[in-house]
């Protein structure tokens, strides 16, 4: 990273990041300030980012006079520091862009180097803030919140504790099974999302009980990068919409939320998609049934049967969740249509509350 920085032509550097991997990065850093580069770090992003958090970060890189940003942590940092970049240089109000397309250009060089395996941030168009006026999240995508350079270095995931490095890695995995189970599937990004599933399953329990394997991780790494590459053509689906109030309304984190909804929704997508859920079971290694249904259904058990092993909650019951909000989660829900669209059969406000009972 610090070559090829500084090879750029740019001397003002702002880093968004938590103050767990400060220590990691240190040598990068000092060799950057040594070559005259000057650095202002953020580490203020403790939870998942507001609209209000992103503002204040924003003023700050512009105060700097920052003519670069990276995101060096999770997802919600790498989000914010996509959104920095695009807004820095810019009169466009964040709102505005709230959906599909609306960003009006990038003019800052932006670097993003993941620490965890799981969100795909550092290589998809999307970000995600919350919305503390109505208590929900709001997607931002755009091809300018692409990063310039990404850089993978799987040691940073080493310390990350078991139940991160769990409920990441279920995040991974349902990009990868929700574009591949897609109403826009692609066949390129087949490719990548079957390859991302193969590398997951096979090494995420491994990973989860030996946080030190750095193999494992490596490999989980990459699948999770594999499940970013399909975010920007393809996206996820009802998994993500039915997750997101989780978070929203529960503070759930992200990847458990995900993990909750997962297995019920591919119970209720089974009938419309059980080919593709068949080829996603060969592929984690599933016995092949006497029929593509029988296969499906054992797919769905082995990712049962993997979240158990890395000791994620398998109900909302769980975390906490009480029965009378599930008709009010199946609203906010029914609000993200740009992913529900995507889903292989029709998920209506019914469907959305009885999937939430199935998980209860």
């Amino acid at each position: 990273m610090a070559e090829d920085y500084l090879c750029s032509g740019l001397n003002r550097l702002y880093i968004v990041t938590v103050p767990s991997v400060l220590d990691q990065i240190s040598p990068v850093l000092h060799s950057l300030t040594r070559s005259g580069i000057s650095l202002r770090i953020n580490t203020g992003i403790k939870t998942e980012p507001s609209f209000a958090d992103f503002e204040g970060i924003l003023s700050e890189a512009a105060d700097f006079k920052a003519d670069s940003i990276a995101g060096i942590g999770g997802g919600s940092i790498m989000d914010v520091a996509k959104l920095v970049a695009a807004f820095l240089h810019s009169n466009q109000q964040i709102r505005s862009a709230v959906g599909i397309g609306n960003v009006r250009h990038r003019k800052t060089h932006l670097i993003c180097m993941p620490t965890t395996s799981g969100t795909g941030s550092e290589v998809s168009p999307n970000a995600i803030l919350m919305d503390t006026e109505n208590n929900s999240k709001s997607g931002i995508v755009s091809p300018f919140l692409v990063p310039d350079r990404v850089y993978i270095d799987p040691s940073l995931t080493l310390s990350v504790p078991p139940s991160v490095t769990a409920y990441t890695g279920i995040d991974a995995l349902t990009h990868c099974i929700e574009a591949y189970t897609n109403r826009f599937a692609h066949p390129m990004i087949d490719v990548l999302a079957l390859e991302g599933i193969r590398l997951i399953t096979a090494n995420l329990r491994i990973a989860f009980e030996h946080g030190e394997n750095l193999d494992a991780r490596s490999k989980v790494s990459l699948g999770s990068l594999y499940g970013g590459m399909c975010l920007g053509p393809v996206n996820t689906a009802a998994v993500h919409a039915l997750a997101y109030p989780l978070g929203s309304e529960f503070k759930i984190a992200h990847g458990l939320a995900n993990a909750l909804m997962l297995p019920y929704v591919m119970e209720f997508n089974l009938q419309a998609t059980e080919i593709r859920y068949a080829e996603i079971a060969l592929t984690m290694g599933v016995t092949s049934g006497k029929s593509d249904f029988d296969t499906a259904v054992m797919g769905i058990a082995f990712i049962r049967k993997l979240m158990n092993d890395c000791n994620i909650p398998s109900h909302l019951t769980d975390v906490g969740i009480p029965a009378e909000a599930l008709g009010s989660l199946a609203l906010s829900a029914l609000m993200v249509q740009r992913l529900l669209k995507n889903n292989p059969k029709e998920i209506s406000l019914n469907d959305a509350e009885s999937i939430y009972k199935a998980a209860y």
